[in-house]
Parts: structure tokens; sequence; C-alpha cells
């Protein structure tokens, strides 16, 4: 089985989520990890795993992200990582898979399925070989404790429960 690196300089992992129930908004996490084990192309025999580091979220505004950071959500200090690991791959068609795992935020672990598509493998320049996939997903955050809301005066809430995840990684065989 073959080990592939996470390329850092070619990764992101970003969200979005619903804000006043007029807009959303989008952040993302500076400092994660993703392993994929695989035999072969076809990743459906393979796992991944994948650890982010809470404390990096960035939504570009301090304050945000400092409440972020707090008691009210990831509670950084006491949960630093968020982690999911695949028990499950499934091709459905194609480039598309399915990954389903155990995803657990605040040391809540719940199974979640996320979908992924193939983008390919290919030689760089300096003849390392590096394959992509583009995954995205949605979760409720509240089944992970992440509670916290204000109720609006025009009625709805400041926050959706609903986040959104894409996450655009490339990896390096080692």
């Amino acid at each position: 089985m073959a080990t592939w690196n996470l390329d850092k300089a070619h990764s992101e992992i970003e969200f979005k989520v619903k804000h006043m129930m007029i807009s959303n908004v989008k952040g993302l996490f500076e400092d994660f990890d993703v392993i994929l084990e695989s035999s072969s192309d076809d990743i459906s025999q393979g796992k991944v795993s994948v650890e982010i580091k809470a404390g990096s979220i960035n939504t570009k505004n301090e304050q945000r992200d400092q409440h972020l950071k707090s008691e009210d959500f990831f509670n950084v200090e006491v949960y630093p990582t968020i982690k999911f690991t695949t028990t499950e791959i499934k091709k459905i068609d194609g480039d598309e898979y399915e990954l389903i795992g155990d995803l657990t935020i605040k040391d809540i672990t719940k199974p979640t399925t996320f979908n992924a598509e193939f983008g390919g493998i290919a030689k760089d320049p300096w003849g390392n070989q590096k394959t992509g996939y583009t995954v995205t997903g949605k979760i409720n955050r509240q089944e992970f404790g992440l509670t916290w809301n204000a109720a609006l005066e025009t009625g709805g809430v400041m926050v959706s429960e609903d986040v959104k995840f894409q996450a655009d990684v490339q990896f390096v065989i080692v």
C-alpha cells in the first residue's frame, strides 16, 4: 500500500455558513494534515485520515475568529483538533467517490459522509508523482456541540446549523 502525503502548499480546507439568514460567511483552516493510503489510482480500497488544528480557523475577522475559538464554539484550549478517518471509501461512478467515516469535533464522534472527486495523477516538473481531489460535504454543527446562536429581531437566527465544506487537496507519493 502506498502512502500519499499532503502537499500543503497546494491544498486548502474551506467552509461556509449562512449568517443572519441572508448571506454566507466563509473561512478556512490554515493548519491541517491529510494522509491517503492506497494501493492504486482507485482509492476505494484505501484509507484517508485527516487532522485539523481547530485553532487555525481564519475568517478574515479577528474578533469572529476569537469567538469561534472560544467555549461558545470549538473551545480550542480543551479540544485542539478536528479528526476524520474513513471506515469505507465507495466508488460511485467514474471519478466520484464517497468517503464514509468518523468525524470528531469537541470529542463528539459521528458517522459522516463526504463526496470526493478524483482530479487525476501527474508528475510535477521535478519528477514527483502527485494526485489531487476535491472533497465536499455538509454537517450540522449542533450535532458536534457547536450550539451557540442568537435570535434575530426579524426572526431566524444569527448562524445557520448547516456548515458546508470544500477541501481541495493535492498529495505526493512517499
